[in-house]
């Protein structure tokens, strides 16, 4: 026998031996699509840190929506700024507020055919920017947040959400949510927790797409990038606590870690490409330094074949159109 008698190049030999032998493909199904709608705009707002990018009206927050189900997308992340902000974040209960007021246009605009996802937390309607609630020294308080948080989700499944997204990894925030929903008569909501969230440098893009108030950092809550174990323990206690889907955010540094959570969770794993992960490739490309479609479609396949059954990004629209191209 000649040598090498090992020779995996056989199954790279043409496009039709690799798309066969493919180990992970992409689906359109597989993609969710973060999206923001700001309070008060009468033209969408482009968001420079995040080119292609936009803050929403209601116009074009429906179109998007109507566009994402031609393409077949699983799903839209609502996203709502307020005109008004406060320490309390009361906006975000109001039934005509920013974001359960776009839920219900989405809603009666493409009905089932797009899973309707809303974020739960307080960061984008609290005039300090912080997830929660702050007591007289400043730090977070847990269990006024989740309170509120319960009446959130309340409110945003009444406006016709069908899947919850609780973000701001209070304890006990899952449970709260989920026993609030089903009191409330919302025992078919489904809610995708982000249960490892980490305190991470990429997530700059998204603070000027929310005109994040934020003052200080929210390491008090969010986790330590150092810690992998740790994101087990949050995994098994939403999971506990009664989570549908759960999620890693960020992806790409975290890599590791939505492996990890892929193969202990019994519920689907998602996975958040987050803001800054979409500006340093699309800064990238527009440099030339490197082929934008190509480190695009590498980057999410690269999130599914370390674990997650679907994927949050900023290209899903795109994405799935290219797919369309190639089938």
């Amino acid at each position: 026998m000649s040598f090498p008698n090992q020779r995996p190049r056989r199954l790279r030999t043409t496009p039709a031996m690799r798309r066969l032998t493919a180990e992970t493909r992409l689906a359109a199904a597989e993609l969710i699509l973060p999206a923001f709608i700001r309070e008060g705009l009468t033209e969408p707002n482009p968001i420079t840190s995040m080119p292609g990018v936009v803050q929403h009206t209601t116009d074009t927050l429906k179109r998007a929506a109507a566009e994402a189900v031609e393409l077949g997308l699983g799903g839209i992340m609502l996203f709502g700024i307020p005109a008004v902000r406060d320490a309390e974040g009361t906006a975000s209960l109001e039934p005509d507020g920013v974001l359960n007021k776009a839920i219900r246009d989405v809603r009666a605009e493409v009905g089932d055919g797009l899973v309707i996802m809303s974020d739960v937390c307080l960061d984008e309607f609290t005039d300090d920017g912080h997830c929660g609630v702050l007591d007289a020294d400043g730090y977070v308080d847990n269990d006024r947040t989740v309170e509120i948080y319960a009446r959130m989700a309340v409110a945003q499944a009444d406006a016709g959400a069908h899947m919850l997204g609780p973000s701001g990894m209070m304890d006990g925030q899952i449970a709260a949510i989920r026993q609030a929903l089903d009191e409330a008569g919302h025992s078919t909501t489904a809610v995708i927790a982000y249960a490892a969230k980490y305190a991470s440098a990429f997530y700059g893009p998204f603070r000027e797409a929310v005109d994040s108030q934020l003052k200080g950092d929210r390491r008090t809550y969010q986790m330590d990038a150092g810690n992998r174990r740790e994101a087990i323990r949050e995994v098994e206690l939403d999971l506990a606590e009664g989570a549908d889907i759960v999620m890693v955010k960020p992806a790409m540094s975290y890599l590791d870690i939505v492996a990890d959570v892929a193969a202990m969770s019994p519920v689907p794993v998602a996975a958040y490409q987050i803001s800054g992960e979409y500006a340093m490739i699309e800064a990238a490309a527009a440099n030339g330094w490197i082929d934008r479609r190509a480190a695009i479609t590498e980057s999410v396949l690269g999130i599914r074949r370390a674990g997650a059954n679907m994927v949050l990004t900023y290209w899903a629209a795109e994405l799935a159109g290219w797919l369309k191209e190639t089938r």
